[in-house]
C-alpha cells in the first residue's frame, strides 16, 4: 500500500524537523508502517508504535536489510493507546507525530504535549460523513465537522482539508476524511 501523499508534500519539512536525528517522528497506530517506512527511506528517524506486536515484527523484518546506520533511525514501541486511565505519551517527546486512519479522542492532549515546540503534526482520519460510504460507522471513530482544525487552534496550520475523496484504489468508492498539517508554537 502506498504512503500518504501528505508525506511527499511535507517531506522537506519533516527532514528539517528531525535534522539532528535525535528526536524521531512518532508513527502512532502505525499498522503496516507504510508511512513510517517512507520516512525511514528518506533518512528520517521514526518510532513505530502500535498495539499489534505482529505488525511491528513485520515492519522490523522489512527493515532488516537496512544498513547499521539506518537501523539507528528506527524504534519499535508496542503499546495500547486505549488502555483506560493510561497516559502512554506523557513521558515521551517527538519531533512530530503522524496519525492516519485512527481516532482515540483521549489521546489528543497527550499528542499535542508530546510534540516538541516547532514540531509537526500530520493527522488524517475519517469524518462523520464516512458512515454513508462504509466503515467505520461508529461515531466514536469519526470526527465531527471542523473538530480536527479546532483541536489545533493556535498552531501554525500549513494544511487543512475536510471532504470526500476517491479511494486510492480509485475503484469508484469514496471516503470522507479530515486532514491537518500544523506546526506547534515555539
Amino acid at each position: 500500500m502506498q504512503h500518504s501523499p501528505l508525506l511527499d508534500e511535507y517531506l522537506s519539512l519533516l527532514q528539517r524537523t528531525t535534522a539532528d536525528k535525535q528526536v524521531p517522528i512518532l508513527d502512532l497506530a502505525c499498522g503496516s508502517g507504510r508511512n513510517g517506512l517512507y520516512l525511514i527511506e528518506n533518512n528520517i528517524p521514526v518510532t513505530f508504535a502500535d498495539v499489534n506486536g505482529v505488525a511491528l515484527e513485520q515492519i522490523q523484518a522489512s527493515l532488516s536489510t537496512l544498513s547499521k546506520e539506518s537501523q539507528k533511525l528506527v524504534q519499535y514501541w508496542q503499546v495500547d493507546f486505549e488502555q483506560a486511565d493510561s497516559r502512554p505519551l506523557s513521558a515521551h517527546s517527538f519531533s512530530g507525530v503522524m496519525v492516519f486512519r485512527y481516532l482515540h479522542r483521549p489521546l489528543f492532549e497527550q499528542i499535542k504535549a508530546a510534540i516538541k515546540p516547532g514540531g509537526i503534526i500530520i493527522y488524517e482520519t475519517f469524518t462523520e460523513q464516512q458512515a454513508q460510504f462504509g466503515r467505520p460507522k461508529n461515531p466514536d471513530f469519526l470526527l465531527k465537522p471542523a473538530e480536527l482544525l479546532e483541536l489545533f487552534l493556535g498552531w501554525e496550520i500549513l494544511h487543512s482539508f475536510e471532504g470526500v475523496v476517491d479511494t486510492v484504489a480509485n475503484d469508484g468508492t469514496k471516503q470522507a476524511l479530515a486532514q491537518i498539517v500544523a506546526i506547534k508554537p515555539e
